[in-house]
């Protein structure tokens, strides 16, 4: 008598599949994560499912459910889901949905699910369910993990160019300071502890570097805009970075009008230029560097630049300057600079640009969009 029922489920579910994905359709797009989703992105790998649990029906053995569903579809679909903006709770519940809507239908046809239809359907579920979710937490954490990493590696990059500059600041200092001064044992312990941390520092910061150097770049990055005077904001940028340009031997001039306004985050700003005007001076060991904003269109968006008068790119290389790790090699960096000079400039939804002409100098030039 069980087996016949057994038999008999399988023929119904498999007979009723398309009317099964239409009624679990119209709830499941009851969750929000679900609403916007076509049809085959939404049914995913559920049909095949149906196929399996049909299966499961017609074999009547439990003990060989978890192990073929391991080898199924669920895994797949909880990396799906990842990709769709489920989250958990809504994983679970469409294949409860599912399951409640085979209940319905086997109730419909005058069968029942107690006994051992009832300890199959839970089985191939609860079996799917927990695979399902598995490898959705697994793939939500490894995509949290890898974003806690980028993050730490975009900062360690940024300090580099102000621990430079802090740096090159004690040396200058060391070297104007009165001799006689000098000689005095305290100045000189300081001076050693100064360079001793700031040692300390580089070195620790090459470490974060160097141990997430196979990263990909995709920081997710909070924008807090407001609107300030641009022309102070780059002032104070190279006066900050004066040192960096080995003490005059390379001229940083501020070019921005003096009524220059711009909307934007100031914080990821600032880094933009920190890392443009560093990279500038980095290939620019005598000449000068040059920072400059005007309007872009008539849009009221804002364009840019810091044009150096160094080496220049070679044009092979212009191409591939913005990937993470193209850049930077003689410098035992990552090239991550001017990746995270693209990502905070597209996060501000403007975009980034290079010119260069070889032994005449570079011209990178990036856009602010305006207020809405």
């Amino acid at each position: 008598m069980a087996v016949a029922v057994l038999e008999q489920i399988a023929n119904l579910i498999t007979r009723n599949r398309e009317s099964l994905l239409v009624d679990w359709r119209e709830l499941v797009c009851q969750l929000p994560s679900a609403v916007d989703l076509d049809m085959p992105t939404l049914n995913d790998h559920i049909p095949n499912l149906l196929d399996e649990l049909a299966e499961a029906f017609m074999s009547r053995s439990n003990e060989t459910i978890p192990d073929a569903l391991k080898d199924g579809t669920p895994p797949a679909h909880g990396l799906q889901r990842v990709k769709d903006g489920f989250n958990v709770e809504e994983v679970v519940a469409e294949y409860n949905i599912l399951r409640g809507c085979i209940h319905d239908l086997v109730e419909r046809n005058g069968l029942t699910l107690a006994g051992a239809p009832f300890h199959v359907l839970n089985r191939v579920f609860d079996s799917a369910i927990g695979l399902a979710v598995q490898t959705f937490v697994g793939q939500k954490a490894l995509e949290a993990q890898n974003r806690r990493e980028d993050y730490l590696s975009f900062v360690a990059h940024d300090l580099r160019t102000p621990l430079s500059a802090i740096s090159l600041s004690a040396r200058v200092l060391q070297e104007k300071y009165p001799q006689d001064a000098a000689a005095d044992p305290l100045s000189k312990q300081l001076f050693r502890s100064l360079h001793r941390n700031i040692g300390h520092l580089e070195d620790l910061v090459r470490k974060i570097i160097e141990e997430n150097e196979n990263l990909e770049t995709e920081i997710g990055v909070k924008l807090e805009r407001r609107t300030f005077d641009l022309w102070p904001f780059v002032e104070s940028l190279t006066h900050d970075l004066h040192p960096v340009a080995n003490t005059g031997t390379t001229r940083l001039i501020n070019q921005v009008p003096a009524d220059m306004t711009v909307y934007a985050d100031a914080s990821l700003l600032k880094r933009v230029f920190q890392n443009l005007i560093a990279n500038a001076i980095r290939y620019t060991p005598a000449g000068q560097v040059v920072i400059g904003a005007g309007p872009s269109g008539d849009s009221g968006a804002v364009v840019c630049w810091v044009a150096d008068s160094g080496e220049g790119i070679p044009a092979e290389l212009l191409d591939k300057v913005f990937k993470k790790g193209e850049t930077d090699a003689q410098d035992g960096g990552m090239g991550l600079g001017l990746a995270i000079v693209k990502a905070f400039t597209e996060a501000h939804g403007g975009t980034v640009t290079v010119e260069s002409t070889p032994e005449e100098g570079t011209t990178f030039r990036f856009t602010l969009p305006a207020k809405i």
